[in-house]
């Protein structure tokens, strides 16, 4: 039986054109970038060609607006710390109520520990954002507004171009994570106000533990990792060679297929939509069904656990989530449903299903040939009072 992987907002398979491409530089082509010599110089070249490719991806105006990071966190965090910094007279942040944690977590943070206001801007039920109370936020005491430009659970694409042109208004700085949009829908930030943008590498098929921000030509930046005077002094630290030559080719390998990849996700994600709603009685979509990311579906069931799901699903070789692999080993249900107004018997019954290049038609297949009958049986337990012994057996890792 073949496994079947459906959770790649969780992350993703490194492309092996991705790992050809790093493999020397973990051996043969070994010199820091730093370096005067010949061993540094071709990997300064490496390096660069990277940076171009990301900007492709992108649709960044120049290469040098490309710093490499460690991933999203650091890239969130970098973006919102080094805003309050530039802007000390300006002590409050806007961000919306179903941001990933490494935005929520330090705002929270900053709350506490600075007393910075933080605007957490409330979504309806489809995980729209409420563009008037976001507009009433932004005073000129804002530092930064931080929005997501695709959620990473019901997939929910904001209209950052738009949110970020309103936050100019005002002089605040705007940053968008865009960890799970980078790859999976085409972008040409040269015309928008967009200031700042995180992305990972290992959601579109590139490695682990690399990732980058944006930062718009002329914008005052203050470092959040300080020492030498790597990627112009914005980013310290010996540089990850080969995570930086595998992110880009990743770009580059994005960028090729994300037109034709996104319709043939699309096709998938609501061939597997359609299917459950119409085979599993109180199945339904959450999250805004026409401006959504191509690949992901959340699928909310009634009378179910969402966990035990997982369980079972696994049992037959199918991997999904039950919502941010960040957040996973909560009992709760996720902060994004609750900010949707999900009710919260729905809300534990939450499956995320997310595609990427890997998956087929076959995979569809397989999904909506034996859910139907998982679904039906946890309801038959619980209405016979078994479901408690399925959940406390998810929860122990059987």
């Amino acid at each position: 039986m073949r496994a079947i992987y459906l959770d790649n907002n969780a992350t993703t398979r490194v492309d092996p054109e991705v790992v050809e491409a790093m493999l020397p530089f973990f051996a043969d082509q070994f010199g820091n970038p730093s370096s005067t010599h010949a061993f540094g110089s071709s990997i300064r070249e490496a390096v660069r060609k990277a940076r171009r490719q990301l900007q492709a991806l992108i649709g960044a105006e120049f290469d040098h607006e490309i710093v490499f990071t460690s991933g999203g966190t650091e890239s969130d965090n970098a973006a919102i710390l080094s805003a309050l910094e530039v802007m000390p007279e300006r002590t409050e942040i806007v961000t919306s109520a179903v941001e990933h944690s490494a935005v929520l977590t330090l705002c929270g943070h900053l709350e506490k520990t600075r007393g910075i206001k933080v605007h957490r801007i409330p979504v309806d039920r489809h995980g729209r954002l409420d563009l008037d109370a976001y507009e009433t936020a932004l005073t000129h005491r804002v530092a930064i507004a931080s929005i997501m430009w695709a959620n990473n659970e019901t997939g929910t694409i904001f209209p950052v171009a738009k949110l970020a042109e309103m936050a100019k208004r005002i002089g605040a700085l705007f940053h968008t994570d865009a960890v799970q949009a980078v790859g999976k829908v085409p972008m040409d930030l040269q015309p928008t106000a967009i200031d700042m943008l995180s992305l990972s590498g290992h959601k579109f098929h590139g490695p682990k533990g690399i990732g980058a921000l944006y930062l718009r030509r002329g914008l005052s930046f203050s470092s959040l990792i300080k020492g030498g005077h790597q990627e112009r002094d914005r980013r310290a630290g010996t540089e990850n060679t080969a995570g930086i030559v595998g992110l880009g080719k990743a770009a580059e390998l994005a960028l090729k297929s994300i037109d034709d990849e996104s319709t043939r996700l699309k096709s998938l994600r609501d061939r597997l939509e359609n299917g459950i709603v119409q085979r599993v009685p109180g199945a339904f979509i959450t999250g805004d069904r026409l401006k959504r990311l191509p690949n992901t579906a959340n699928i909310a069931f009634q009378r179910v656990e969402g966990d035990s799901m997982l369980l079972l699903l696994n049992r037959y070789g199918i991997a999904c989530s039950s919502g941010s692999a960040c957040s996973s080993g909560s009992l709760e249900p996720s902060h994004v449903l609750r900010a949707m107004d999900i009710p919260h018997a729905m809300a534990h019954g939450t499956i995320r299903f997310s595609f990427s290049r890997d998956n087929c038609d076959e995979d569809v297949d397989r999904v909506l040939e034996v859910l139907p009958g998982i679904v039906e049986r946890l309801r038959s337990q619980s209405r016979s009072g078994h479901v408690a012994d399925t959940s406390s057996r998810v929860r122990s890792g059987e």
